[in-house]
């Protein structure tokens, strides 16, 4: 049984400039960084394995491998974000503060049962920041939302690649 999740891991550009963001911009405290110097097939490699701790236990990683050819690129919101819940009382506060950084920030954006900023950070990803309105509970409720309805009309309606 999946008790949770414990980390999703990702590239970075560069370690400090990463902990820059996600642990004096974001608030997440860098809790273990370790050199990994061979695979666990015994190649030899050099890559450092951060990680940043969420309220839950749970934990964003970042590997930097400057060794390892790897296509950064601004992503793009269906491509690939990270979804940090906070509370809602921190929406504003926290856009103003990445305005007033320099930050690549949109928002407030109202999703229906969430409520979301979005950052970019160093590497290109997208973090969102969302919090919760008074209709989530209905709206992550498969028994209300409809959801595998909803899923069966897009598998049979979908736009289709030449």
């Amino acid at each position: 049984m999946i008790k949770g999740l414990h980390h999703n891991a990702y590239r970075c550009r560069d370690s400090e400039e990463t902990r820059r963001f996600y642990e004096d911009f974001l608030g997440l405290k860098l809790v273990n960084a370790f050199e990994i110097t061979a695979t666990k097939t015994g190649r030899a490699t050099h890559v450092l394995h951060s990680f940043y701790a969420m309220d839950d236990g749970s934990c964003l990683a970042f590997f930097e491998a400057p060794e390892s050819p790897f296509d950064f690129k601004p992503q793009h919101d269906f491509d690939l974000h990270i979804a940090l819940e906070v509370p809602h009382e921190q929406l504003q506060p926290m856009l103003d503060k990445g305005r007033q950084a320099g930050i690549e920030t949109r928002g407030i954006a109202d999703h229906g049962g969430i409520d979301s900023i979005y950052f970019r950070d160093p590497n290109g990803y997208v973090i969102e920041l969302t919090a919760k309105s008074a209709g989530h509970d209905d709206y992550m409720n498969p028994d209300r939302n409809g959801a595998r309805d909803k899923l069966s009309r897009w598998q049979q309606n979908k736009p289709r690649a030449d």
